[in-house]
């Protein structure tokens, strides 16, 4: 996973909390004896344990399976390639060992051209899943919060009561929304 994705996951996660967690700390700030209610969700188990995440993931993998297989394919064709000419350079001409030594550095050029697309779509999709899945959690969360009057919850921390962990509550919630 690239830098980039990953600092977009984080984003997308961070959004999950953010328009609870801005809301109850703006009421705890106007409030001198504030004490609310907390609640604690860990973000990760949502986009790995929730049905729409599973679905998501299933749907990703079916999508670019072929093209997987296709470039692991070309991959050992190269491969291939490589030791036959490895073997047969000994035997060739100067002219003909250059020119597939040429072809050869051309297929493996284009082949780590596709090798960065594929990873480019496949991370651009997963972003685009886990941002839907982010905005029903977000709803989720927000309807598990009203139904247990919560003023504030955290996204992960050092120490978790599991008393206030709404993780199962919201994967729960997520799952039977459509």
């Amino acid at each position: 996973m690239n830098h980039t994705h990953k600092l977009n996951i984080t984003q997308v996660t961070l959004a999950l909390v953010a328009s609870i967690g801005f809301s109850a700390s703006s009421l705890a700030a106007d409030d001198k004896d504030f004490s609310g209610k907390i609640g604690v969700v860990n973000s990760e188990r949502i986009f790995k344990e929730s049905n729409m995440a599973k679905a998501s993931q299933a749907k990703l993998q079916s999508d670019f399976s072929k093209r997987e297989k296709d470039l692991r394919d070309d991959a050992q064709k190269i491969k291939s390639a490589a030791e036959k000419l490895d073997k047969e350079a000994a035997v060739m001409s100067d002219t003909d060992r250059v020119r597939k030594q040429r072809e050869l550095a051309d297929a493996d050029r284009e082949l780590q051209r596709k090798q960065r697309e594929f990873t480019e779509d496949v991370n651009q999709r997963s972003f685009e899943e886990r941002s839907k899945i982010a905005q029903k959690a977000n709803q989720a969360l927000k309807a598990v919060a009203e139904q247990r009057k919560l003023d504030l919850i955290v996204q992960e921390a050092a120490y978790v009561n599991p008393r206030i962990d709404v993780t199962d509550e919201v994967i729960k919630a997520l799952n039977s929304s459509r």
